[in-house]
């Protein structure tokens, strides 16, 4: 293998599997996302006001992956998930 080779635009693509299911979550909003994320925040919050520790940590660990698969949603409309599909 060597080191150092950049993979160029249409030099590798997706696999339909992956094609498919961007075809579908693209369809979802990224406010979803971001109310997810915040939800997340308010029950974090609200599950620490009624000392339930461990709940409001499990919850609260949700932020992050909602806001990334935002963000990763928002790629996808943006640019495709293939360069050859532009």
């Amino acid at each position: 293998m060597e080191y150092g080779h950049k993979v160029q635009a249409g030099e590798a693509t997706e696999g339909k599997a992956t094609a498919a299911i961007e075809t579908y979550t693209a369809q979802v909003p990224s406010g979803v996302f971001l109310a997810a994320a915040i939800a997340s925040i308010t029950a974090s919050l609200l599950f620490k006001a009624q000392k339930r520790d461990h709940a409001a940590l499990f919850v609260g660990q949700w932020v992050a992956p909602f806001l990334i698969l935002g963000l990763y949603n928002k790629l996808v409309k943006q640019h495709g998930s293939d360069a050859t599909a532009r």
